[in-house]
Order: structure tokens, then sequence, then C-alpha cells
């Protein structure tokens, strides 16, 4: 039904003008008190052999939406509603920016991919601190803030702008992630080198701890597909060395090459991160790395061209307790969570683990 809909109507529509209608039903919806509740029963039910814990929460399973959807913290009950265990907003930036000149969205539809240059368009900061200090939750999924560099600031002035940000967001975020890994703001994977990175993270380490002293926030830096492998080991050792929380394994690529893309070439040039399925072997492969350098010393979160249960499921094996998505939602719509989730709980049924959490990284321990 939906991937008839799609093709009859988002489809014909600009991928960010699809985005905005779709997102604005999700969000009418959540406010309507029968309807939400109906909905939710139907996307999103529970199993309770899911259940998971990770950066000292508790969460109703693994599978979470990824940065990028809910840039402004509008409609975290509306994600909630549709199945996703925890919403990670943003990409938010110290000061408000319109973003990258439109079209900044492309869909590849033969490939189940997207490329965007979405540029971090966000409300700032400020009025996303305060829209989350006044939410009033209906579904209370775990919420992380994903933050950025404004596009304004030069990369000398970048920490001192992470750290308004934390200062401002700490406070209602259940975890923090520190953004280094879009391509579509200059200069910004620069800061993916320890010798930029440690920095950064320790500045914004002190930022939430000053900020929130009441709990220690979990912070977790998200990174590139694209760095080699020597700078994977040396952001992971990072991690371990700083006491940070978690890794997000993986952003965007900036690669076309190799993918075997079967889109119009026209399509396949657009500048851009590019997500999706074919993101899905490499983002793999960076987590099985990252979980043999850490193994369970921190968290890791797998993310990138995960399509359905089978792909969560090996993110699970190779050493990501939390798994997200977000591209596959555009084609999958709003049956996906639920799908996900009946997948899971499948598969672990059949597997020899009693629980989720002993699964975690069970493929990466067998080749040690």
């Amino acid at each position: 039904m939906y991937k008839y809909f799609f093709r009859l109507v988002f489809k014909r529509l600009d991928p960010e003008q699809a985005h905005h209608l779709a997102f604005r039903w999700i969000r009418l919806a959540a406010r309507v008190p029968v309807l939400r509740t109906f909905l939710a029963a139907a996307l999103a039910p529970r199993h309770k052999e899911l259940r998971t814990e990770a950066l000292g929460l508790r969460m109703h399973g693994p599978f979470g939406l990824a940065a990028g959807f809910d840039k402004n913290a509008v409609g975290i009950d509306g994600m909630a509603m549709l199945g996703f265990d925890h919403v990670e907003i943003g990409t938010v930036t110290g000061e408000p920016q319109p973003g990258n000149p439109k079209q900044r969205l492309f869909r590849l539809v033969k490939d189940r991919a997207l490329i965007n240059r979405m540029g971090f368009n966000n409300d700032g900061s400020l009025r996303v601190a305060a829209r989350l200090a006044s939410r009033t939750p209906v579904f209370k999924p775990v919420v992380g803030v994903n933050i950025g560099k404004t596009k304004v600031v030069p990369e000398e002035e970048a920490v001192a702008d992470y750290v308004k940000s934390a200062e401002r967001l700490a406070p209602y975020a259940d975890y923090l992630v520190v953004n280094v890994s879009s391509p579509n703001t200059p200069g910004l994977r620069n800061l993916q080198a320890t010798e930029a990175l440690r920095p950064l993270l320790s500045a914004v380490r002190e930022a939430a701890d000053r900020t929130a002293p009441a709990r220690r926030v979990p912070l977790l830096v998200k990174i590139a597909p694209d760095l080699a492998d020597e700078d994977v080991d040396a952001v992971a050792d990072l991690a371990v060395e700083l006491g940070l929380d978690g890794i997000i394994a993986t952003n965007t690529t900036i690669a076309r090459e190799g993918l075997g893309l079967k889109s119009d070439p026209t399509l396949v040039k657009e500048t851009g991160g590019l997500s999706g399925a074919p993101l899905k072997n490499r983002s793999l492969e960076v987590l099985r790395r990252l979980y043999a350098r850490v193994g369970d010393r921190i968290t890791l979160v797998g993310v990138g061209g995960i399509e359905n249960a089978e792909d969560a499921w090996q993110r699970i094996l190779a050493g990501a307790t939390l798994v997200q998505g977000y591209s596959a939602f555009i084609y999958e719509g709003p049956f996906w969570g639920r799908a996900i989730h009946k997948g899971l709980a499948a598969r672990l049924a059949t597997s020899p683990y009693a629980t989720l959490a002993d699964a975690v990284g069970a493929d990466v321990r067998k080749t040690a």
C-alpha cells in the first residue's frame, strides 16, 4: 500500500517537499489522542525480549531514528509513535542557519538511496533548547541531540561553537552526539583528525558536565565511512582514552565509485552525502573494525544502509548495541519500525543467544 502511494504521490514531489509534507502528517497524527494511541499500538508493538540498556539508559528496543529527519525537535512524539525506540534530533548548530541553496536533496530510487547537501539547516541551539525545555512528552523515547559546527564559524573557532551548543542542549539531552563527519559543511571532516578531535571532545564533555551537573550526559562522536582504516583505529583509541560513551558508525559517504550505483548518472554526480543501501557494506566494515578495537568498553551505534531486520541483526552481531535508520524509512513507510522489531525478535528467538545483549559483537568475537 505505501509503496504504491510512494510511486503515486511522493515520487512526483520534490524530495524535500515530500519530506515536509509527510513529517507534517506524522506530527498532526501525534496530536490527536485516540488516533495516536491506535497508531502506536499498530506501528510500535513492544517486544519484551528486545528491551535494551545502553549508555546507562533503558529503551524498549535497539532501533532508533538517525539524525537528519527531525532537525529541530518538532516531531519526537510522532516518530516514537511510528516505532522508533530512540530519536536523535539535529544536527543542531550554535546559530540558526538556512542551509545550502535548494535543490539539495535527491532520491536515487533504483539504488534505494539519497544524496543530500542540506548543510545543517536548523533553528539553532537556543531555539531548539527552548523547544526541548517546554516539551510535554506523550511518548517517552530516549532523545539524543546531535550537534555540529555553524557554517560561518571558522575552523579555529569550532570548539567554542560546539561548546555553545552543548551548554544549551545538554540539560535536555538523554545523550549528546558530536557530529564531525557531515560532508556538507566546509572543513568539518578535518575535525575527525585526532589532534583536532581530542580538544573538541574534551571541551564538550566539560560543558555538558558543567551545565547538567545532576547527571552525566552520555557523549558520543559520529564518524564518516570514508575514514581510512588507521584513522578509524585512531578514533577508537581516542574514544577509549577520553572515556567517551560511544561512537556512531557511520555518517553519509562522499564516495560514488565502486558502489554499483544504478541511478541516472546525472543524479549520481550530485555533490553531497550519499546514504541508504549502497552504504551498507562499508558501514558494516567500519563497525566490525571498531568493535574489534574497543570491544564492550564503549557503546557502538550502527547506522548506514539498514533496510530491514536482517541488516539490523547483522549490525548487532558486528558489535552495535543500538542501530539507527533514516533513508530506508523514505522507501518503506510507516510500517518499517514494526517490521524491524518483529524481524529482530524472530532472529533472536532462533539464535543461540539468550538476550540481545549476548548477541552484540558475537560474530567479531568468533573471528578474534
